[in-house]
């Protein structure tokens, strides 16, 4: 959070910089006239100090050998008193065209604003204000959000008796139709919405300034996001993107939408894996839902749900240190959000969207069930909006600001060409995106981020300047919407609330691999016979399927998964095995193999038909397996999961060796489910030549090898565990000393049962009879996963006491018959994966009725484990 203090002192280095500029400021100030001239120049002055702050600090520290002031500070202030523009500009010729297109812009757009507010103030006072006279004129604010067309910006105008007014100089055509569109879903909901009040002119609009209020009891925050989700159903059927935590404000229990330009929008995705189309084609690409950035610094979210006060840029921003003194330097760092008006506040805290998750998806139910029942009606309203205009967002508005940033250091302000070749990053190989790199480039110059637009009826893109592009879509944004909204069924519905639930689940908070709490309440016995097993996982594994998003030659999952194993998120599967396509097959495959069910054989198969080609570009670029690493999560995973598929889908041989002959022969961990550990267990399973001689290599890594963390899946126990089969299979008496000498260090933790950090993870290591006895005594636990679940306490019992292991299965069989299948996702949201999901419940079901090698444990079946040894 910025302090008054840093605020201060940021006015007042910016104030000085701006005295420097004076001269320009003071020329275009004299075009403005009373009493909005003050105000314009201070706005003017930021503006061109954004511009110009790198070239005047490389140029303080060039002569501040020669300020003779007694201060510090003091001699910041002689350089911004002294500073001779007419040197720094023939020095920086580029900045004083910056600087000057900027001015020229500022005067015009001024002029254009009030020509236009003079020309509709009797409409304006009549539509917008009721009639009732606001009162005079006394401030415009511009610079409300991004510069488009010749550094026009949203302003805000405020009038004497306190009313204010939103002036927004492009077209607002489609938020009439929007307004509309809301009347509709009103009336067919019985659920009330505020929308702003508008008043459209040629290529520009006047918009109702709506406040930010808070709630008056729960009621009216719950009231808010059950209409939140209506909303949602709306913007969804739509094709709506961009709804982020600037476009929306809460005013009481009203979510209200202040920017909508973004409806109809085309979705362009060339990426073949469907479950990244249906993903990018869900109630996610509204943008309204958590929709994280991750970086060094941690994750933000920045949906119409997100934008939360205080929490750090995720991704280090420019800054100031030793402002506003002749030491001021650039810096990167961190940069804390001051929050926004998009939350309901109660008691003036706001509220927290996944508290209200029944709310939401109530409301959502309610808009959807609408749309499905009046979609005709509905498609009438979405058909006149073929010729409105529509923002199409090319890239990401912060790529284009962050370059006009980086645009302005003083290296490419001497020569034009400089800055065109700083630009050049924009091509990037895509096929339509370079076709518009010359625009981008035009809008980049004149100081705006890029503006492209199209409408819902049309293939065509417009450029900034009205020029029209012809045929740059795929097909026109009205004809997917109404593709989408003739699909709209229950089981469209059931999916874009899974996708709901595990957004609002990825929330950021911390991750925790403890084991959670035990089953809640009595819960009935179930006979684990290998039947009633064998029926539970068919259960499990057509959940699975039910969910599977199909395309022409493939097939893949949405899943909830860890990011960097700090931060959760919803996303396509990858290839992994621990939480990934190949874990999925694994298990469906084995199923298969037990039932003779050929779905799930099938499903299998399509899963993994993309791991030639990515073995391939693994081959072709090296630096993709040493960023993916071996262990479970990366390559050595891949191996053993292709090792198990390959008899049991009758898979080419030469896929696996082809996997394994890619394995990389240094990592940057030692452990189990990261790295060098869970290599040398996954090439011990796979058991040929090469993977015999790449373990050998895996165990000499190890021994001597120091680990500063506890537990199976990132600490001594896994890499203990791992040297001791290793020891096992090859008779290495020094890799039985090195892996005791990890397994005694491993520090327990009594109270945490789970695999991954706890006690089942170490009793499995040292397969030591006590620590189960003393894992059987724990509470059953309601999380069923093999990571830190109730499956992987069960994997740790069956060595030493199976009576337990067998009560224990038949708890969890009997809470899966009344509560589901709980994955350790955070609220135990249904997620595929083999380690936190529903695959591994699966397969840790398979294992207690069945004699299915352990995926936990990457073990081959008995034979080829035999054979190893």
């Amino acid at each position: 959070m910025t302090s008054a203090a840093d605020t201060s002192t940021s006015e007042s280095w910016t104030a000085a910089f701006a005295h420097a500029l004076r001269p320009l400021i003071d020329a275009s100030r004299t075009e403005v006239a009373p009493p909005f001239d003050a105000a314009f120049a201070e706005q003017l002055g930021r503006r061109l100090v954004a511009i110009a702050a790198r070239t005047l600090v490389l140029e303080l520290h060039t002569v501040r050998g020669t300020l003779t002031a007694a201060t510090s500070a003091e001699r910041f202030t002689e350089f911004t008193r002294t500073l001779d523009l007419s040197r720094l500009f023939t020095r920086y010729p580029v900045l004083a065209r910056l600087l000057a297109q900027a001015c020229e812009q500022a005067v015009s757009t001024h002029h254009e604003l009030s020509s236009r507010y003079t020309r509709d103030r009797g409409d304006i006072v009549r539509t917008l204000f009721d009639g009732h006279d606001p009162g005079a004129l006394v401030s415009i604010e511009t610079g409300q959000g991004d510069a488009h067309q010749q550094g026009r910006t949203v302003a805000v105008l405020t009038f004497d008796r306190g009313r204010k007014l939103v002036y927004r100089p492009r077209p607002i055509g489609l938020h009439v139709r929007f307004t509309e569109q809301l009347a509709w879903l009103s009336q067919r909901t019985g659920i009330t919405f505020r929308a702003p009040r508008l008043l459209a002119r040629d290529g520009y609009g006047w918009i109702e300034h709506v406040e930010h209020e808070p709630c008056a009891g729960v009621a009216g925050v719950a009231e808010f996001y059950r209409r939140l989700g209506a909303l949602l159903a709306l913007l969804y059927a739509a094709d709506g993107t961009d709804m982020h935590y600037e476009n929306l404000i809460a005013c009481g229990d009203q979510p209200v939408l202040v920017d909508v330009e973004t409806l109809f929008h085309p979705t362009l995705s060339p990426d073949t894996d469907p479950a990244v189309l249906a993903l990018v084609r869900s109630v996610h690409r509204t943008a309204l839902l958590p929709h994280v950035l991750l970086g060094d610094n941690g994750v933000a979210d920045v949906s119409g749900v997100g934008g939360d006060h205080g929490v750090l840029s995720p991704l280090d921003v420019v800054d100031w240190a030793d402002a506003g003194t002749d030491r001021m330097r650039l810096v990167r760092r961190p940069r804390a959000s001051t929050g926004a008006r998009n939350r309901p506040l109660l008691g003036g805290i706001p509220a927290e969207p996944a508290d209200y998750q029944d709310s939401l998806l109530a409301g959502f139910r309610s808009g959807y069930d609408a749309i499905v029942d009046h979609r005709d009606e509905l498609l009438r309203l979405f058909r006149a909006c073929a010729d409105e205009e529509v923002r199409f967002v090319a890239r990401a508005t912060r790529q284009y600001a962050r370059l006009l940033d980086e645009s302005t250091h003083p290296s490419v302000l001497a020569d034009a060409l400089d800055r065109d070749l700083a630009f050049a990053v924009l091509v990037v190989d895509d096929p339509l995106l370079d076709r518009l790199v010359p625009f981008e480039v035009s809008d980049l110059w004149r100081g705006d981020v890029p503006l492209f637009t199209c409408r819902p009826g049309s293939t065509d893109l417009w450029t900034a300047s009205g020029l029209r592009l012809p045929g740059m879509l795929p097909e026109p944004g009205l004809h997917a919407v109404t593709r989408k909204v003739l699909a709209m069924n229950e089981v469209d519905r059931h999916d874009q609330q899974w996708v709901i639930r595990a957004l609002l689940a990825s929330r950021s908070k911390p991750v925790s691999h403890r084991s959670g709490v035990p089953v809640p309440g009595h819960v009935a016995l179930v006979d684990p016979d290998p039947a009633r097993v064998l029926v539970a996982a068919c259960g499990i594994a057509d959940q699975i399927l039910a969910h599977a998003v199909t395309g022409e030659d493939r097939v893949n999952w949405l899943g909830l998964e860890l990011v960097d194993d700090r931060h959760w998120t919803v996303q396509p599967l990858g290839a992994g095995l621990s939480n990934g396509y190949t874990g999925v097959a694994l298990f469906l495959a084995e199923l298969g193999a037990l039932t003779g069910a050929a779905r799930y054989v099938d499903f299998a198969r399509d899963a993994v038909r993309p791991l030639p080609a990515l073995l391939e570009v693994f081959a072709a670029e090296p630096e993709l397996v040493s960023a993916a690493g071996g262990g479970v999560h990366g390559l050595g995973g891949i191996c053993y999961g292709l090792a198990r598929l390959t008899p049991l889908l009758g898979l080419d041989p030469s896929l696996l060796a082809r996997a394994v002959s890619l394995m990389p022969r240094e990592d940057t961990s030692l452990t189990f489910v990261d790295g060098v550990a869970g290599s040398l267990a996954a090439m011990l399973a796979v058991g040929t030549p090469e993977a015999r001689e790449l373990a050998d290599h895996y165990a000499s890594l190890l021994r001597g090898a120091i680990c500063r963390t506890n537990g199976f899946a990132r600490g001594h126990a896994g890499i203990g565990w791992a040297l001791r089969r290793y020891a096992a299979a090859t008779g290495d008496e020094n890799a039985h000393v090195a892996a005791q000498t990890f397994l005694e260090s491993d520090a327990l933790d009594p109270t945490d049962t789970g695999w991954c950090t706890g006690l089942a993870g170490v009793s499995l290591a040292r397969d030591d009879e006590r620590l189960a006895g003393l894992l059987a005594s724990r509470e059953p636990l309601r999380d069923m996963s093999l990571c830190h679940g109730e499956l992987g306490v069960v994997e740790a019992l069956a060595a030493h006491h199976p009576s337990a292991a067998t009560r224990r299965t038949a708890l969890l069989l009997g809470a899966l018959d009344e509560h589901g299948a709980r994955c350790a996702t955070p609220g135990g949201v249904p997620s595929p994966g083999l380690l936190t999901g529903l695959a591994g419940i699966g397969h840790g079901l398979l294992r207690r009725g069945f004699a299915v090698p352990s995926a936990l444990l990457l073990q081959a079946p008995p034979d080829e484990e035999e054979s190893t040894r």
